[in-house]
């Protein structure tokens, strides 16, 4: 196929889509559709437990043969601050009683980062592919993780996180730009004077590393994917377009209004977990707009969350996470198998009219 490059032989897929591995839209049918398909499915596993990890890993090779995705989050652990904690929670106070949702619940850690726990699950039923979000291990995680017949690699969002990763042992760098939608997977929490888009990003940790580059952030067509190549990717990452696909854990809410093209837009904020993620613009994202000095991720999530439940059960997204990237107007509802198809053919025909 016009397609394969290098790193999709080397992984045993047919066209270089991976599906962004989405922590809570993400689900083993999806994985197993778009594999089946041809291209790389994906797990966030991020925010579970060792054991549901492992279940759901096992869940979806049980729907396919082909190779899989499976991601971590390596965030540091979250410092206990009882005065930024009470602060926090003071100020959300309001919108819990105007919902009738009772008291702020105290603030709490349910997901841990990638630790033995989880490595030793992983090495007793270790995926093709296991990559990291917000950096890397320890150099020696990684190299069991390889040992174990995993391909390792991690998101970077400059040329310095870039060459960390390649120094830390991966085996490729995923660049993802400042269109992405969710969490941006940079080293830490501060946010960058000049973030960097995708079309900059992606040559630039092309010319700086030597291990595979997959690029992510905008990427939602065969327009996006041939760019990605062209630009020197040996394969291109896409969330936000497989949310609209039946396989995809999405909110019927969230999923209109990517089908809708997203109207209000969207917005890179801190305020729904405590790290840069890109979400639809709502009343809680433009309230919070000023926030500084919030909680530690994750633990923002315990207390917004159920916000945007108690609003969700009254018919209001005012309080959702609903995580999109700036490409998300183009989202289509189809299969996760056919959309893999569809891309994959419009990025044929893109590199086919460029040769013309």
């Amino acid at each position: 196929m016009a397609l394969t490059t290098d790193l999709c032989r080397r992984l045993g897929i047919d066209v270089p889509i991976f599906q962004a591995p989405m922590a809570g839209s993400s689900t083993p049918a999806l994985a197993a559709a778009v594999s089946n398909a041809g291209g790389l499915g994906g797990l966030g596993l991020g925010t579970v437990l060792p054991d549901k990890a492992q279940a759901d890993i096992r869940a979806t090779r049980a729907a396919t043969n082909r190779p899989i995705h499976a991601n971590f989050f390596v965030h540091t652990p979250p410092r206990d601050d009882a005065a930024r904690a009470d602060a926090f929670r003071q100020r959300l106070a309001p919108y819990y009683a105007e919902l009738g949702a009772g008291a702020v619940p105290p603030l709490a850690d349910a997901a841990p980062p990638f630790g033995d726990d989880t490595l030793d699950a992983l090495l007793a039923d270790c995926p093709a592919v296991v990559s990291f979000h917000f950096g890397l291990p320890p150099v020696e995680r990684v190299r069991a993780l390889q040992r174990a017949g995993a391909f390792v690699m991690s998101s970077a969002t400059s040329v310095a996180e870039a060459r960390a990763i390649e120094a830390n042992g991966a085996d490729a760098v995923i660049a993802q730009g400042y269109e992405a939608g969710g969490h941006q997977g940079s080293f830490h929490d501060k946010v960058g004077a000049d973030p960097i888009g995708t079309m900059a990003l992606v040559p630039q940790v092309v010319d700086a590393v030597r291990i595979p580059v997959i690029a992510a952030g905008g990427v939602a067509d065969g327009r996006g994917i041939a760019a990605a190549l062209a630009l020197g990717a040996q394969a291109a990452q896409i969330g936000t377009a497989f949310l609209t696909c039946p396989e995809a854990a999405t909110p019927d809410a969230h999923r209109a209004l990517l089908l809708e093209g997203t109207p209000t837009g969207t917005i890179l904020t801190t305020a729904f977990t405590g790290r840069r993620a890109r979400a639809i613009v709502n009343r809680y994202a433009r309230d919070m707009a000023d926030a500084r000095d919030l909680p530690d991720f994750p633990l923002l999530r315990s207390v917004t969350a159920p916000l945007a439940g108690k609003a969700m059960q009254g018919g209001s997204t005012d309080f959702s996470a609903f995580w999109a990237g700036q490409s998300a107007s183009l989202a289509r509802a189809a299969p996760a198998a056919e959309l893999v198809r569809s891309l994959a053919a419009e990025a044929e025909a893109v590199l086919a009219r460029l040769r013309a």
